[in-house]
């Protein structure tokens, strides 16, 4: 009896590790945008230069129109960011933190709508990659002469094998 309980109790403590690292330790990409924003009817357009900081240590530097990336662990994500938005301006420095849903492993925020204080369902997304299309593999004719089809001159066609049941009945 005894050895069955320290059997379970070793299942249990095991099983909740594993719980506690699956929340504590899970990985994600952030990407950052600096794209202008649409959302119900409003455009918000996106700033000359943002530089993006996590533990002070600078990991992205976005033009308008770019996508900087990071990578952290734990459902507790917080950023600095450096908004210059215009060429020698000053700058503004703010500071966000963000509940990674547990269910994303890759999430876009739109920086131009969190610097404008929308609701999080305006800029924040799940990253899904574009799916991979594979080239079928081109089958290449080749004649007698081994010479694919296509470098042949212009107007020519390939010589015809002679029969070979035809030329032995002569």
């Amino acid at each position: 009896m005894r050895r069955i309980l320290f059997r379970a109790g070793t299942i249990v403590l095991l099983i909740a590790i594993a719980v506690c690292m699956m929340i504590i330790g899970r990985g994600h990409t952030i990407y950052f945008d600096n794209k202008t924003l649409e959302y119900e009817g409003t455009k918000y357009e996106a700033v000359r230069r943002i530089n993006v900081n996590v533990n002070g240590e600078q990991v992205a530097k976005l033009s308008k129109k770019e996508r900087g990336m990071a990578t952290f662990t734990g459902q507790k994500f917080s950023f600095d960011i450096e908004i210059i938005r215009e060429k020698n301006g000053p700058s503004e420095m703010r500071t966000f933190n963000i509940e990674v849903p547990y269910t994303m492993d890759g999430i876009v925020v739109n920086l131009i709508g969190m610097i404008e204080g929308l609701p999080q369902d305006a800029w924040l997304k799940e990253f899904i990659p574009a799916p991979v299309v594979e080239e079928e593999d081109e089958e290449i004719i080749i004649d007698e002469f081994d010479i694919p089809a296509d470098a042949r001159e212009p107007g020519t066609v390939p010589a015809q094998e002679p029969d070979t049941e035809t030329a032995s009945e002569s």
